[in-house]
């Protein structure tokens, strides 16, 4: 994660939900008026903890359609009519982003229904749609008959950009490598699975913030460090509420910064961080508007993990007469 030098601090509300979706299916005006709520719930947490309003809501994976059966005409829906009224409005209400998984029957006279997250805006449009590129492969068919994606798309928020990934994505390393390429600064992850070792590695390996929905066990938000940072079990459907700072620096030991004591004798409450002593590093922000989190770590002579990577490459580089051999 980059950090612009005179960047101001970025304070973002996360929400996400885990929702156990199997049981009878409910009928899909009863499902997206069930999932609104947790989005209601969400936005209410927000105020309580944070004094603020929420900035993006993840829901699991296919969580409109969940636990419909058969072929893709007879679970999917389409986006226009009681999917984006509701939700829309929910969006609208909460003035908040929002993700909301489905099968979507996106062109049925030619056959083509996806695995998909429409990502709304807080007014409650359409502000961009990811459909699942890595679909589990049945006997001889993806996802019962689905058609998988082919683009990793990046949404340019208010907030921040927002990349998004789907359940078994997680085993695949393409996506994730193209959003932190494309600069993510949060991936949400709406899942099935509940897996926690693969979005610890691809925050770290990618250096943005991965936020999970699930149907079970756990939802979670992983920081650029690869830490878990705020997580919900409680079954069988509950939310989770996060302030993240997108203009957070990371910072690799050094004797100066003493694990996240020199930052705290200087600035007080007008800084905030995680230091995490068994990866030696932290994650660091301004709660100041009118100090950078950069200007502090200039002030403290610090250096940042990239800054800190790229003078010790340029170093090695330099005393070998180049760099290392890769064959």
């Amino acid at each position: 994660m980059s950090v612009p030098p005179d960047a101001p601090p970025r304070k973002v509300v996360v929400g996400t939900s885990m929702y156990n979706m199997w049981h009878e299916y409910p009928g899909l005006e009863a499902r997206l008026n069930r999932l609104a709520g947790l989005v209601d719930e969400m936005a209410a947490r927000a105020q309580q903890e944070y004094s603020a309003g929420l900035d993006l809501a993840v829901l699991p994976e296919d969580a409109v359609t969940g636990e419909t059966q058969g072929d893709p005409p007879g679970h999917s829906v389409p986006l226009e009519g009681k999917l984006l009224e509701i939700m829309g409005a929910a969006a609208r209400r909460c003035h908040t982003y929002l993700i909301v998984p489905a099968t979507l029957a996106e062109d049925p006279t030619r056959g083509i229904y996806t695995n998909a997250a429409v990502l709304l805006d807080r007014q409650g449009s359409v502000a961009g749609i990811y459909r699942k590129v890595h679909l589990v492969a049945g006997d001889d068919d993806l996802e019962g008959g689905l058609t998988p994606g082919a683009h990793f798309p990046v949404f340019d928020c208010d907030f921040g950009k927002l990349g998004i990934q789907i359940c078994y994505d997680i085993d695949f390393d393409d996506g994730w490598a193209v959003l932190g390429r494309k600069g993510a600064e949060i991936v949400a992850w709406a899942s099935q699975s509940p897996q926690m070792i693969h979005p610890r590695c691809h925050a770290r390996e990618h250096g943005y913030y991965i936020v999970s929905a699930t149907w079970r066990n756990n939802a979670s938000v992983f920081d650029p460090i690869g830490d878990i940072v705020a997580q919900t079990r409680q079954q069988p459907a509950s939310v989770l509420v996060m302030q993240i700072d997108l203009s957070c620096a990371i910072l690799p030991w050094q004797s100066k910064l003493r694990n996240g004591a020199a930052f705290a004798e200087k600035y007080g409450s007008a800084a905030g961080f995680r230091y995490t002593e068994s990866e030696d590093r932290g994650i660091f922000w301004s709660n100041d508007p009118n100090t950078p989190v950069m200007q502090m770590v200039r002030e403290l002579g610090l250096e940042t993990l990239q800054q800190e990577l790229a003078r010790s490459r340029r170093l090695q580089d330099e005393s070998r007469g180049g760099p290392p051999s890769t064959d």
